[in-house]
């Protein structure tokens, strides 16, 4: 597992990366959503956890400002939802302090779950949160703070917003507006976090610039085919990375602690057979 210095310019893990970001920004295109949920869990199979982050942190922040111009009508969403988004921003910002102030492995599982819950989602469909109408203000503030601490520790926080709006049933396009919104917000807090730390500055930025490029260059392809392809064989396809990346996080979470646990156990048991 590398960090931000495997990103060599030239070398194959920046090229990876650029492809990564590539094919996310091409996934976001073509549904409206999805690219942190798909460029974090691939490139923290090369990358640590916090890294992986990191990279994505510039490419997101454009790929959401792209995907907020094109919305267009957003006197709906930014009227009923900017609670929800400053909720994620409280929660963003309390998500990355513990990321940096701890290791950041333990998270797979974590990513692992938000990406095994977004997969079954459908089977939660009639069976979410009903008290959300009923205690409204409360839901935003629940479900708000839950998404940003998820996309301050492991960058993805969808798969708890569309249960929340799957149970409020408004429109896909106040979904989409409100999660690029929420996402924002969350990665501004995320970014200004990071730097107060010491961790995203100008070396960062500059080295993150063409992968920044590559996730635009994708985004605007997948937007050029939107409706030229069956969105049903990229959900299909994006369902099929996901379970794979899902169960590699995992895997990599077991091979962590066991790596971390191995020792102190087998310390353990010498210690009680020599007494």
């Amino acid at each position: 597992m590398s960090g931000l210095e495997a990103l060599d310019p030239g070398g194959p893990a920046l090229w990876g990366a650029a492809g990564v970001l590539a094919f996310a920004g091409l996934v976001h295109g073509t549904l409206g959503l999805g690219f942190p949920m798909t460029a974090t869990p691939l490139l923290a199979l090369f990358l640590d956890l916090r890294s992986a982050i990191l990279v994505t942190l510039l490419p997101t922040v454009a790929v959401n400002l792209v995907s907020i111009l094109r919305g267009g009508r957003w006197s709906r969403s930014l009227g009923r939802y900017w609670p929800l988004a400053a909720y994620t921003v409280a929660g963003s910002a309390m998500g990355t302090t513990l990321l940096i102030v701890t290791p950041p492995e333990p998270y797979r599982l974590w990513l692992a779950g938000i990406i095994l819950l977004y997969l079954n989602l459908d089977r939660l469909h009639g069976h979410g949160p009903h008290w959300v109408h009923e205690h409204r203000a409360l839901a935003l503030a629940v479900f708000g703070l839950a998404a940003g601490l998820s996309v301050g520790t492991v960058n993805v926080m969808v798969p708890l917003l569309i249960i929340l709006f799957l149970e409020l049933d408004e429109p896909p396009l106040v979904m989409v507006q409100v999660f690029n919104l929420c996402f924002l917000g969350g990665k501004l807090a995320q970014m200004g976090a990071f730097a107060s730390a010491g961790l995203f500055d100008a070396a960062v930025a500059t080295t993150t610039l063409p992968l920044l490029a590559a996730g635009l260059a994708g985004l605007a392809v997948g937007m050029a085919i939107r409706d030229r392809i069956p969105e049903r064989a990229y959900r299909r396809a994006l369902r099929a990375v996901l379970w794979v990346v899902a169960l590699v996080q995992l895997i990599q979470f077991g091979a962590w602690l066991h790596a971390t646990l191995g020792p102190a156990y087998g310390g353990t048991v010498r210690t009680a057979s020599t007494g």
